[in-house]
């Protein structure tokens, strides 16, 4: 179905113009406290894995009003009311809400399992090594997880493992190396996550799921169908996040969370009798 015929048509209906307001104040608040004040606001609202020391329950939404810098809530702005206004005339404000929130708070979820998982992995790479610290081992545990290096010091790292590797009893170097390693687990547990992107893409699988047929411009020129435009887009999120590079600040994961859960959203309306098609429920 690529035909939709909403009875009062809005430009910028109230819900996506309040959403693209508050992200927007936000972003300006935490510009300008940042650099007035010294105030990182990221800290306290975006969301921190439930481990760290900075984790509240309340960043689970409000991590959704935040964004790193000016081109993240641009481009997340713009899919929102491009893609938004359409399904929220559709469906209506109330439904369109509980639909972003929903899928919103499911790519927090999945994200928050994803980094589980990584911290697991690299708390045991690290419980390893401590078994029988070597230089050898250092290096290979440093080989195996890059993106610590490029958010610690890289050149730091590489002159202590240059000095370790020629001393390699002395127990000042060695605690050095298990001070580190511990640091290792820190980096990946207190990363923070910001954006409206897992909400954005729920709503961007929404948009391919009720109007498939729809074109879509790819960079203003490119012709495609919504439906090709979202798999494809799903694909190369899932080949981000499994290829991890260390470059990558993307919460890959977070985003395909948001698609899931839009799509058992949509799946569960339209089984209990609330079509996805109809208006506010």
């Amino acid at each position: 179905m690529d035909q939709y015929r909403p009875t009062r048509w809005q430009i910028l209906p109230p819900v996506v113009k309040n959403l693209l307001i508050i992200n927007g104040i936000m972003f300006l608040a935490t510009v300008v406290l940042g650099d007035k004040f010294g105030l990182d606001l990221s800290r306290y609202l975006g969301l921190h894995y439930y481990t760290s020391e900075d984790f509240e329950p309340f960043q689970f939404v409000t991590h959704l009003f935040m964004h790193g810098n000016f081109m993240h809530i641009l481009s997340n702005m713009f899919a929102l009311w491009m893609f938004g206004n359409v399904l929220e005339n559709y469906w209506g404000g109330k439904r369109f809400l509980t639909y972003y929130f929903v899928t919103g708070l499911g790519a927090a979820l999945i994200h928050t399992l994803f980094q589980w998982y990584e911290i697991s992995q690299v708390q045991a790479s690290v419980d390893l090594f401590l078994q029988q610290a070597n230089p050898v081992d250092f290096r290979l545990l440093l080989e195996k997880y890059p993106g610590f290096q490029l958010r610690y010091d890289p050149i730091a790292i590489q002159d202590f493992l240059a000095g370790w590797t020629a001393q390699p009893d002395n127990p000042a170097l060695l605690n050095e190396a298990r001070d580190v390693a511990y640091t290792m687990v820190a980096w990946k547990r207190d990363a923070v996550v910001v954006g409206a992107s897992g909400a954005v893409f729920g709503v961007l699988l929404a948009f391919g799921m009720l109007f498939p047929n729809t074109i879509i411009y790819l960079y203003f020129a490119l012709p495609v169908k919504a439906k090709w435009f979202v798999l494809f887009y799903g694909l190369f999120e899932f080949y981000n996040g499994i290829r991890n590079n260390p470059e990558d600040d993307g919460a890959h994961f977070a985003h395909l969370g948001g698609m899931l859960f839009g799509y058992l959203l949509i799946r569960y309306w339209k089984r209990n009798m609330y079509h996805p098609y109809n208006h506010d429920f």
